[in-house]
């Protein structure tokens, strides 16, 4: 993912990438790896974003290495935008109290149609008696059940295959009727537009902001 998310970050006009971190693939050229014409090298630590003097940090990482990576940003000042999941309600807390010279934006799925969905979901639900959540993912994947399914309800049915990235069904059901709810990401490209997004904008979103809804006004 983080291949990915410097690829779009160098490739849209109104950003600028400035720096790369991965203790595991430090000194990494991007230009090798990716292709986007900057000199920028992968690093072994956050320390290098100080000195790229960025002024937001995208995290797709586990959940240890996020919580130190979220302390940082937060005590140097620099926004952060997070896709990592797994956060609980300690960590929210400290996230809240922590983010008082910058901003932080964590969202389950950067997906605009998966964030949709959901909303969705929740405008129907009052509607129907009984509700089920079907989500697959790439076998890869660590958490299960996935961010985005424990966000939109607690009963959850978890498949992991090869071939699959994010698929997402809401199913629910009453007297006669039922609705179902789908939505699919068939590559990695499909959270970019929600990250940009939320790159561009965490500045405008004092403290912690939970979610892409706030940021998509729905």
């Amino acid at each position: 993912m983080g291949a990915t998310v410097c690829a779009a970050v160098a490739a849209d006009p109104e950003l600028e990438l400035v720096a790369a971190v991965d203790p595991q693939k430090a000194g990494l050229d991007l230009r090798d790896a990716i292709g986007v014409d900057l000199p920028v090298r992968v690093a072994p630590e956050a320390g290098a974003l100080a000195d790229a003097d960025a002024r937001v940090a995208v995290d797709f990482t586990h959940l240890d290495a996020a919580r130190g990576n979220l302390r940082w940003c937060a005590e140097h000042g620099v926004h952060a935008v997070v896709g990592t999941t797994g956060f609980g309600d300690a960590d929210y807390a400290e996230l809240a109290a922590g983010f008082t010279r910058s901003n932080c934006i964590v969202a389950p799925n950067f997906a605009v149609g998966a964030v949709l969905m959901m909303r969705f979901a929740e405008l129907a639900a009052p509607w129907f008696e009984t509700a089920e959540i079907i989500e697959l993912h790439h076998d890869q994947k660590i958490d299960a059940p996935s961010g985005t399914a424990m966000t939109t309800a607690r009963r959850v049915h978890s498949v992991r295959l090869l071939g699959l990235v994010a698929h997402q069904e809401v199913l629910l059901g009453t007297t006669g009727q039922s609705l179902s709810i789908r939505h699919d990401s068939y590559d990695r490209t499909s959270y970019m537009p929600g990250v940009l997004l939320a790159v561009k904008t965490v500045a405008d979103h004092p403290g912690l902001t939970v979610g892409l809804d706030p940021i998509l006004g729905v």
